[in-house]
């Protein structure tokens, strides 16, 4: 039987990228990232005024050199993987450097490379987009409500500092699971729900059901 497909993010997801690491090297802060509440790391953390000198800094680093490969992540897709067939989905834009934003598809995918085996995810199933609303599969994981597409039909929100405040409400509109709050587990969360007897069971014609009733 043809294996179902997720689709997978990596920032908050599968590894923080070190981009907190750069805002404390710039600032010569400790921050850790649970001193934060809003995604955008640098319009809370760096002041207005120093944000033109920040964004230059940046240019020069590699965010994936110092990246957090977030607990149980490896494993669960290695597991994973024996069931569903596994596709990176991922934006690697930099709004405020857009000409130069090729260096984050290198650095992201030279870290993923190394980090994932050929055969748990092949590199021929990384997409680099903005546009994840174009990405159809039967299953998405992501941070980030507003990337986690209506038309699939199994959605879940992976646990990150910034999402920790969407409501209960907001989540069963939407039909999304939520994977727990805690991101140090979420991986364990993630496996339970994608690993239950009652998700593999699902064939391909009653999540194409799914779908079409969204």
């Amino acid at each position: 039987m043809k294996k179902k497909s997720i689709l997978l993010d990596v920032d908050e997801v599968i590894c923080f990228s070190g981009y907190l690491e750069l805002v404390n090297e710039f600032l010569h802060t400790n921050y850790t990232i649970d001193d934060f509440e809003e995604y955008y790391i640098d319009t809370v953390a760096i002041p207005d005024e120093q944000k033109p000198q920040f964004y230059q800094f940046i240019r020069t680093k590699d965010q994936y050199a110092n990246r957090e490969t977030l607990p149980g992540a490896l494993d669960a897709i290695k597991s994973l993987s024996m069931y569903y067939d596994i596709y990176i989905c991922s934006d690697c834009i930099s709004t405020f450097d857009i000409d130069d934003s090729g260096r984050i598809f290198k650095n992201k995918f030279d870290y993923l490379h190394k980090l994932i085996p050929e055969d748990v995810i092949p590199v021929k199933n990384y997409i680099f987009t903005g546009a994840k609303n174009m990405c159809i599969a039967d299953i998405q994981i992501d941070d980030l409500v507003s990337n986690l597409n209506p038309k699939i039909p199994i959605k879940i929100l992976f646990p990150s500092y910034h999402n920790k405040n969407v409501s209960e409400d907001e989540l069963k509109a939407k039909k999304i699971i939520r994977a727990g709050y805690d991101y140090h587990t979420g991986w364990q969360n993630v496996c339970k729900i994608l690993l239950s007897p009652k998700i593999l069971e699902l064939n391909l014609d009653e999540i194409n059901k799914r779908r079409e009733q969204q």
